[in-house]
């Protein structure tokens, strides 16, 4: 018989500040990945200090940031009151400690619960705070959380504001690098939604003149059908249009916070614009015709925002303030009024408008017969689709699950590749979907063809995407194929699929390719997996001596017992990321086009051939 476990006044105990932070991170700061993710750790720490800076200026004080990252240590310096050098210590290291408890004083704060930089602060090995205020100083140093350094106030001739410098605990954020392209997106947001704030990265300048109209320029990646509707109002401004792309694309924003997963103000835009269209031409279209290829950014400013979770990526508020107007009814007010005025003054929007409906309408209606098909196709393989090993918990689930975030779909190429993984992942988080050779080349082809094969059509299935994300199933999609030519190649026209197809997909930054090593270097001691040729050297003079080196030709070749490893917490994944200056169509004609003269051309001046070194006894 089980012993009973006793529960007494000895079993209750309350953990400080930093022990319960540091004990369930994942509750204030999301996942404690390596950065391979925009949504990663360690960016909510960068971003939890910066809005303390942007804060500073709604306010209006202090037009500039200076932002450095190198080597893992952040540095960000802003130029507004600084924090009352009484309470400094105080503002990092005591939770619910803040000056925006004040609706009024900060009533498009983004931060407002007073956690933040405390969660920073306990999350870094180590931390630093300084504030210059009215000729004088206050400093004072952290680790992980315990202050080492609390030194008295002095004076100063230094220009007023406050310098944050961390660097993130390797305990926690295990073999972590910052990835320059994601901090750049992130501050170039901060510059759409606050016009007028210089921000310097790394020596770059990043400024914005006319907001969300210059993030919609830059973030399009086909032409526009119609020029680009930029309209403002009191605490929200929109920009609109569309483009020949397939699905639709959001970038919403809550006081300066970008929602990647969307909320209660982007459901409210998607419905409010498909009433505005309608109610223009008169017409009842269905709203997935209205909505086919728009492109669209949306930011609202709300009191006391309410967010289903502390890395605030889902507005969950139902009202645009506490007790006022619902978010449906103000940004349905909204629309009715300056878009219909913009469409009534700007008449060459709407043939280009029109047209994209009634052609999103024909395709929609020349698919319908096929789309049937497909859908009781994967309906009835749904059951025992061997293509698909499914997890228990998905990313669309409802509730506040933190292991949602983790649910991850692994694309695999042949049985064996496959088999290892399905033996090796975890059963709650990570699913398998199985490729059966070289998938086809989509460039160029329309959206019949992800209905017409059947791979594709399943694929589509398992994710859950074919109305959009609002219901993906899987956080993370990693593509896991050999590193060989021909795993290269499944690569390729797996990300062509994607980029064709479901855009938005790789723009949200879900989309990945797992690293996996190349050598294993043993000896009866140590064993080192290496993930390239200059791992292994390293690898083999720390050994000593005559190691086994093992050349992994597959990930067939690899057994479950190590791929364990190779996909659990220190999983090495490389995102794919679209640049802001590349477009999808000439990227993915240069590669995936018929314009193989000057592919070949690209091929012959960038080709590397590599000798086997031997080695001569001396």
């Amino acid at each position: 018989m089980a012993e009973e476990v006793k529960y007494t006044e000895e079993n209750i105990r309350s953990l400080d500040w930093k022990e319960h932070i540091r004990m369930r991170p994942g509750m204030y700061i999301g996942k404690t990945s390596d950065g391979a993710s925009a949504d990663d750790g360690i960016y909510i720490l960068l971003k939890e200090v910066l809005d303390n800076s942007i804060d500073e200026f709604v306010m209006g004080n202090g037009r500039n940031i200076e932002i450095s990252v190198k080597d893992g240590k952040v540095k960000v310096r802003d130029y507004g009151r600084g924090i009352p050098l009484g309470k400094v210590v105080d503002c990092v290291s005591k939770i619910n400690t803040g000056g925006k408890y004040d609706s009024k004083a900060f009533k498009k704060s983004v931060g407002l619960n007073g956690v933040g930089t405390k969660a920073v602060n306990a999350l870094s090995e180590y931390f630093r705070v300084e504030s210059i205020r009215e000729g004088k100083i206050k400093r004072a140093v952290f680790k992980r959380g315990e202050l080492i350094e609390d030194a008295p106030i002095e004076d100063s001739g230094i220009r007023r504001g406050t310098r944050f410098t961390f660097e993130p605990d390797p305990e926690i954020f295990k073999n972590f690098k910052y990835r320059p392209e994601y901090i750049r997106n992130m501050i170039r947001n901060y510059a759409y939604l606050n016009r007028g704030l210089k921000r310097h990265y790394n020596g770059e300048e990043f400024f914005s003149e006319n907001g969300l109209l210059d993030l919609l320029k830059e973030k399009l990646s086909a032409d526009p059908l119609y020029p680009i509707i930029h309209l403002e109002g009191e605490d929200i401004e929109v920009a609109i249009t569309h483009t020949n792309s397939y699905g639709e694309e959001y970038y919403s924003f809550v006081n300066g916070q970008f929602t990647t997963q969307g909320g209660t103000h982007q459901g409210a835009f998607r419905e409010a614009y498909v009433k505005v269209i309608r109610d223009f031409f008169g017409k009842s279209y269905e709203a997935v015709d209205v909505r086919g290829g728009l492109v669209a950014a949306i930011s609202v400013k709300v009191i006391e925002p309410v967010f289903e979770s502390q890395t605030k990526t889902k507005l969950g508020s139902t009202e645009i303030e506490p007790e006022g107007k619902s978010m449906r009814a103000f940004i349905s007010d909204f629309l009715s009024r300056e878009l219909d005025n913009y469409l009534h003054k700007n008449p060459e929007c709407n043939d280009p408008l029109q047209r994209k409906i009634l052609q999103s309408e024909r395709e929609r209606k020349d698919m319908a017969g096929i789309r049937k098909l497909a859908k009781k196709r994967a309906k009835e393989v749904s059951l025992h689709n061997k293509k698909l090993r499914d997890c228990k918990i998905h990313f669309s689930d409802k509730g506040d699950n933190p292991l949602k975030m983790d649910t991850t779909l692994f694309i695999t190429e042949g049985d064996s590749a496959s088999g290892s993984i399905t033996k090796a992942r975890k059963v709650q988080t990570q699913a398998v979907f199985s490729l059966k050779g070289k998938p086809l080349n989509s460039f160029g082809l329309t959206k019949k063809i992800v209905y017409q094969n059947e791979e594709f059509n399943l694929l589509q299935a398992a994710l859950n995407i074919e109305e959009g994300l609002d219901d993906l199933r899987y956080n993370n999609i990693v593509i896991a194929t050999d590193a060989d030519v021909d795993g290269m190649h499944i690569r390729l026209l797996l990300i062509t699929f994607f980029l064709q197809f479901f855009p938005d997909l790789v723009k949200s930054s879900h989309l990945y390719v797992l690293e996996t090593p190349l050598f294993r270097v043993r000896n009866k001691q140590e064993t080192i997996y290496c993930y390239s040729e200059e791992e292994r050297v390293a690898a083999m003079d720390k050994l000593k001596g005559k190691p086994e080196i093992t050349r992994f030709k597959g990930l067939g070749e690899i057994s479950p017992d190590e791929f364990k490893a190779f996909i659990a917490e220190d999983i090495r994944l490389d995102p794919v990321v679209i640049g802001n200056d590349t477009g999808i169509h000439p990227l993915l004609e240069f590669y995936m086009g018929k314009n193989t003269p000057d592919r070949q051309k690209f091929i012959i001046n960038n080709l590397k051939v590599e000798k086997d070194v031997v080695e001569e006894d001396a």
